[in-house]
Formats: C-alpha cells, sequence, structure tokens
C-alpha cells in the first residue's frame, strides 16, 4: 500500500577516503524549520549506518530526472563506489554528489530504533542547489518516474 505515495529520490552519501559511500533512499522527510531537523531510515544491514555512524554526519543529495542511472547504481546491496559518479567534497569534507537537484548536509543529532531500520535525525549545517531548474526524480508503485504535468492545482 505504501508504493502508492510517490516520493523523492535521494541518495544518502557519507564517509572518507576509502570508506566513503552511499545509498538510494527514499526514506527523508524534513522534521523541523527551527532548529533545521531532517529523517532518513536506512537498513540495520545497510553498509551505509556504519559509515555515517563512524563520521557523524550525512549528505541528503536530491536527484534530478536525467540521475536515474545514479539512483539505481546505489540502490542495490553492491551499490556503486563514490569514484564513480561526479561529486565534490562538503565544507566538513563529506561527499555531495555534484550533479544533484539539491543538497543537505546533515550533523547525526540523535537515533532511534525503528524495527529492521535505524531511524537517523540529522541537522541541517549547510545546503546547496547546483542543478537549478531541473525536475526532481520521483518513485511511485516501484518505479522511478518523472513528474507527468505542469500544472499547478489550484489552493483552497
Amino acid at each position: 500500500m505504501c508504493g502508492h505515495f510517490a516520493t523523492g529520490v535521494t541518495v544518502i552519501t557519507s564517509g572518507g577516503g576509502e570508506n566513503a559511500a552511499g545509498a538510494t533512499v527514499n526514506s527523508f522527510t524534513s522534521v523541523s524549520l527551527e532548529p533545521a531537523l531532517v529523517l532518513i531510515c536506512l537498513h540495520d544491514n545497510s553498509r551505509l549506518l556504519p559509515v555515517v555512524q563512524e563520521s557523524g554526519g550525512f549528505v541528503v543529495n536530491f536527484l534530478t530526472q536525467r540521475q536515474e542511472p545514479v539512483a539505481w547504481a546505489f540502490a542495490g546491496r553492491r551499490t556503486a563506489r563514490i569514484e564513480e559518479v561526479p561529486h565534490h567534497r562538503s565544507v566538513h569534507d563529506l561527499p555531495v554528489l555534484s550533479e544533484a537537484l539539491a543538497h543537505l548536509e546533515c550533523r547525526l543529532a540523535a537515533e532511534y530504533d525503528g524495527g529492521d531500520h535505524t531511524i537517523l535525525l540529522g541537522e541541517v549545517v549547510s545546503l546547496g542547489a547546483p542543478a537549478g531548474e531541473e525536475d526532481p526524480l520521483i518513485f511511485f508503485q516501484g518505479a522511478m518516474r518523472e513528474l507527468g504535468d505542469d500544472r499547478v492545482l489550484p489552493g483552497r
């Protein structure tokens, strides 16, 4: 049933050097504006989880439609290596996907048990939107999709 809820597609990145890693995640949400807090969920067996815990931070990279191959590359058990995609280092030395629609760099603020997942709360410490006006990549009913229509629905 949750597949009927459309979400944006993100790649979470963290770590440095040989330990740099990334994972495609659609379990992302904004929690608070003041302070700026977001949360992500990672499977307890995710190879990214210990990397985030060790580094003390993570980057949420919002993907564009043309980054669908990047989303799939970081989605499997054997994910792509950070070195295989255009990236740069943040002020706090975390990997940022250079072609992302936007990114949020976060300090790991708290961890919570979420069944077979760990819920990670991040405090946003920096952000950027290098891709400008590109359309986002979305996930709906088990597939990567494009936004279908440019019409804006009238508000109430």
